[in-house]
């Protein structure tokens, strides 16, 4: 039985480094670099397989931390 958390989750996008970094026009290394200096928020974590990953709100959070709209 699923629990409500786990269903809003299942329907919820959520893009890799690779595809966050690229749709904020930086690379996977700065974007992470820029976690570990705390210039980001810490990224949400796979509970499978501990990647870091990114939901739309998360993105734009990120663009407004960098000054782009965009």
């Amino acid at each position: 039985m699923l629990l409500n958390s786990e269903v809003a989750y299942m329907k919820e996008k959520y893009y890799s480094v690779a595809q966050t970094a690229q749709l904020l026009g930086i690379s996977k290394q700065t974007l992470v670099r820029y976690e570990n200096k705390k210039l980001f928020p810490a990224a949400r974590r796979n509970a499978l397989n501990s990647w870091r990953e990114y939901t739309e709100e998360d993105i734009k959070r990120l663009r407004a931390i960098m000054g782009r709209t965009r």
